[in-house]
């Protein structure tokens, strides 16, 4: 069995007016927000994908199907600490996680503190394990056109016994 694994995650959303704008574990203020069968946070979801790319364990839609209605609206914290808890009966631990968020707004910068604080205390990690940037599309495609809103993620986990 390898040590270390790397995994690789990616969502994207539409955005709709007058949605609740869950990114990375909190509510950002802003007149859009994702739209989708849960509360459509790209971040969490290319963080979960991530994780389970990782550890061969499939996807996010494998675990937490959109056609499940149980799933209808929940918290993506909670789709969160169920992966990192298949991770750790998978005998892996998180090493680091490098999140790129993708959208033209609202600029992210001044909750990229509480971001990071919610996110590692789903997943317990240290924050330093943890890098979350975002970047706009220069005006083109869907993200640019404000229609939109993507993430990517990348993992390193650990071989833990």
């Amino acid at each position: 069995m390898q040590p270390y694994r790397i995994g690789f995650g990616f969502d994207v959303h539409q955005l709709k007016d007058g949605h609740p704008f869950w990114l990375a574990g909190i509510q950002v203020p802003h007149f859009q927000g994702a739209f989708g069968h849960s509360d459509a946070d790209v971040v969490i979801h290319a963080i979960c994908d991530a994780l389970l790319g990782a550890a061969a364990l499939g996807d996010i839609g494998k675990h937490f199907p959109d056609t499940d209605m149980n799933f209808k609206g929940i918290d993506s914290k909670i789709l969160l600490k169920q992966v990192v808890e298949l991770l750790h009966k998978s005998g892996y631990g998180i090493g680091n996680i490098d999140v790129t968020l993708v959208l033209e707004k609202p600029k992210i910068k001044p909750f990229l503190e509480q971001m990071t604080s919610t996110l590692t205390n789903v997943m317990g990690i240290e924050v330093n394990q943890l890098s979350l940037k975002a970047t706009t599309n220069e005006k083109m495609g869907f993200v640019g056109r404000e229609e939109g809103v993507a993430a990517h993620a990348v993992a390193l986990i650990c071989k833990t016994n």
